[in-house]
C-alpha cells in the first residue's frame, strides 16, 4: 500500500467517523428533546384536557363510558399523565394513572372482542 492509498483510506475512515458522530449527536438531541417535552407541564395539561373532555362529553350524553372514543380519550389522557408522573417522581399518581390507562385499554380490547365474529364469548 502506497502513501496515496493510505491517505485515501484515512480520509474515508475520518468521513465515516464524522457521519457516526453527527448521527449519534442527532439521536441524543432527539432523545433529550423528547424527555424535555415529557417533563414539561404541556404533557400534563394535554392529558388533563383529554380526560376532562371525555368526562364532559360523557356527562352530557354525547359519549357513552363504554364507547371507543371515550375509552380512547381516557387511555391517551391517563397515559400522558402517567408519563408526566414518572418524570416528576409522583409515584402514587403514577400508579393511579397506570390503573386508569389499563382499564381504558382493557375496555377498548373488550369492545374489539365483542365486534369480532369469530369470538367464542
Amino acid at each position: 500500500m502506497n502513501g496515496w492509498e493510505l491517505l485515501r483510506l484515512l480520509k474515508h475512515a475520518l468521513t465515516e467517523m464524522k457521519k457516526d458522530y453527527i448521527l449519534n449527536d442527532f439521536r441524543m438531541g432527539m432523545i433529550n428533546t423528547i424527555v424535555t417535552i415529557a417533563q414539561s407541564e404541556l404533557i400534563a395539561y394535554l392529558g388533563m384536557i383529554l380526560i376532562l373532555t371525555a368526562f364532559f362529553l360523557e356527562t352530557r350524553d354525547i359519549l357513552h363510558s363504554k364507547a371507543a372514543p371515550y375509552l380512547g380519550l381516557m387511555a391517551l389522557g391517563s397515559g400522558l399523565l402517567a408519563v408526566r408522573a414518572y418524570f416528576i417522581d409522583e409515584w402514587a399518581f403514577l400508579i393511579l394513572e397506570i390503573a386508569w390507562f389499563m382499564a381504558a385499554i382493557w375496555g377498548v380490547w373488550s369492545l374489539s372482542k365483542k365486534k369480532d365474529p369469530d369470538s367464542t364469548q
